[in-house]
């Protein structure tokens, strides 16, 4: 049952930490996981971190964490200082991984494989908020499995959700004194004049980045908050109030402002930082639902979050701001859930590191992060001047019940913007290279993971689908394989050409990537996410091609049209491709490692 955090109360600095002795090898091993770990907006894979036998020596015990994306720089910090600690005579070393508290739901409802999932077995999980508890352990009902999430599930710390917005823009709507809501951004979204509602017609029409609420914590707290809104409700949600046609249509319109989805925030709080670089802060989005110390991340200049990037970037120009919902706030609790399958031996160890998260010193470290801690103290640096509001928010609401919350998240997929997406692969033969550890080729991994991919998308969203190469047309690089249109008709043929791809000849890649723009830029559906996906192993080897800076030149972001690149392999050109996806506030991944395509394909799919 869910039991909402105590009221915000003042912060009070706790007593120091006492001084505890730091062991150079954990802190080193500690610097390697940050040098091979990707960026908190996505997966970060650690690769047995610790070896066989860290700094405790062959009989220390290593306890695995998934954290979520959020608060993993903290938790990584606080692990550091934890390791090398002995519990009951046992010397105690913790690697901490970062997974989105969706995916790392969905992983244990199936069971954890440590191959798909990226890291060993989790001996503790800490989502962002206790509703994917819920959602697990209703899941693991339904399969008939127990045994697994034990009875309690704990906080390390809270943070409400926000709507983080450039600041000109939230004084535009009367912050920080004016009450602002989903009601009024839904107001925002409907009026054909844009920001011109509030006298800025120069901002144009008024854009919402949101996760995918299947992926992201604050993309479901965002989704169940519409909800909340639309219904007037903030004491319960039931079954019967997601079927009413004023609720739904209120949660279609929000979702119609969306810009595109995505996996984490990350993705948007990025594109907004290289837009504020360039001047164009204003332009890129209007407002982002984000958990409350990412405001703070991102006005530091480091929206990951991540101890190591502090200082690398300058704080923004245009900073941001949060809006907490006038109509309340779903609180993350951060809980943290030794699963009952860890070994035995761990159990006192998991304890102890609980009691180390929840202690003065750790939370003074949630504090400094903005975060609120377990007893929902305001932190020091929840400050206006940080864009933050200390007496905020002032309404907190429970989430849903889990089949009330399920119910919302099955009903949001035909409430969710449409897509408009062209898939375009790279066939070129490289793509028949083997990948060391699995047995097969980078053309059979990517062919099942497009596969499905192609399950993902519903009956009216408008898929299509090329392969390139050199010369596959004539003269032109690319093939059309099947036109874009409705899923609900070409869904079979989609998955029938993806398992027919063979690869052929080099890679055309520049000519390719802009008739694929043009192609969907001139097939753009008004009120759909209109994007372009270009997976590629490669570089560009066509020498008859266009370059890099005229294929940029032909990108024209005000079409509204995306396009998203992957690079599947070390060789792929992934500056170049994330030069293309920039230039149109997309975003590239990175699956240099071939054998995690499935993950980053999933990723990219959260997007639509």
């Amino acid at each position: 049952m869910y039991t909402p955090p105590p009221a915000p109360s003042p912060y009070h600095p706790p007593a120091p930490p006492a001084p505890r002795r730091r062991r150079p090898l954990v802190l080193a091993l500690v610097a390697l996981l940050a040098g091979i770990a990707i960026g908190v907006g996505a997966v970060v894979l650690v690769l047995d971190p610790w070896g066989k036998a860290g700094s405790c020596g062959p009989d220390g015990v290593r306890l695995n964490v998934v954290s979520s994306p959020e608060k993993y720089g903290v938790m990584k910090d606080l692990a550091a200082e934890y390791g090398g600690r002995t519990v009951d005579g046992v010397c105690v070393e913790v690697a901490v991984v970062s997974k989105s508290s969706g995916e790392a739901m969905t992983a244990l409802a199936r069971g954890w494989n440590p191959a798909a999932d990226g890291s060993a077995q989790p001996d503790v999980w800490s989502p962002a908020a206790g509703t994917w508890v819920a959602l697990l352990r209703q899941r693991l009902q339904e399969a008939g499995r127990t045994g697994i999430v034990p009875d309690e599930t704990p906080g390390v710390a809270v943070s409400p959700l926000v709507i983080a917005m450039p600041r000109p823009m939230a004084e535009a709507m009367g912050w920080p004194s004016a009450q602002i809501g989903w009601a009024d951004i839904l107001k925002l979204a409907r009026d054909p004049k844009g920001w011109g509602l509030y006298g800025h017609p120069e901002w144009g029409r008024f854009k919402l980045g949101k996760t995918n609420p299947n992926y992201s914590t604050s993309g479901l707290n965002a989704t169940a908050g519409a909800y909340f809104a639309a219904t007037g409700e903030n004491d319960g949600l039931t079954a019967a109030d997601l079927d009413r046609p004023d609720v739904r249509s209120f949660v279609r319109d929000v979702e119609s402002s969306i810009v595109h989805y995505g996996d984490t925030t990350l993705t948007f709080l990025s594109g907004l930082q290289r837009a504020d670089d360039a001047g164009q802060a204003l332009n890129y989005v209007s407002a982002v639902a984000v958990e409350e110390m990412s405001v703070r991340y991102y006005n530091q200049g480091n929206p990951t979050g991540d101890p190591a990037a502090e200082g690398e970037h300058a704080p923004p120009k245009v900073p941001l701001v949060a809006i907490y919902p006038k109509e309340g706030s779903i609180v993350s609790d951060h809980p943290y859930v030794a699963l009952e399958t860890m070994e035995p031996r761990k159990r006192a160890l998991a304890t102890d590191f609980l009691q180390y998260l929840r202690g003065t010193g750790a939370q003074e470290r949630f504090a400094r992060d903005a975060f609120r801690g377990y007893a929902n103290r305001v932190a020091p640096a929840i400050t206006r001047e940080n864009g933050l509001l200390p007496d905020q928010p002032a309404r907190m609401i429970a989430p849903p019940a889990p089949d009330v919350l399920a119910k919302a998240l099955a009903g949001w997929e035909s409430l969710r913007k449409r897509s408009n997406v062209l898939w375009v692969v790279d066939v070129s033969g490289s793509m028949k290279e083997q990948v060391p550890g699995t047995g097969r080729t980078r053309m059979e991994l990517a062919k099942d993971s497009l596969a499905s991919a192609m399950d993902q998308f519903i009956g009216v969203d408008r898929v299509g689908l090329w392969e390139f190469a050199t010369r596959l047309d004539g003269e032109r690089d690319h093939r059309e394989l099947v036109p874009i249109g409705p899923v609900s008709q070409n869904r079979e043929r989609l998955k029938a050409k993806v398992g027919a791809l063979q690869p052929v000849s080099d890679t055309g890649l520049h000519d390719t990537a802009l008739a694929a723009f043009e192609t969907v830029r001139d097939q753009r559906v008004n009120g759909a996410i209109n994007s372009v996906v270009l997976l590629t192993d490669g570089v560009n080897d066509d020498p008859g091609s266009i370059s890099l800076e005229t294929l940029l030149g032909g990108l024209d972001k005000e079409s509204g049209v995306r396009l998203f690149t992957v690079g599947f392999s070390s060789g792929a050109d992934h500056a170049g491709l994330k030069r293309i996806a920039e230039a149109t506030d997309a975003h590239s991944y990175d699956a240099s490692d071939a054998a995690d395509i499935d993950e980053v394909i999933a990723n990219v799919t959260a997007n639509f």
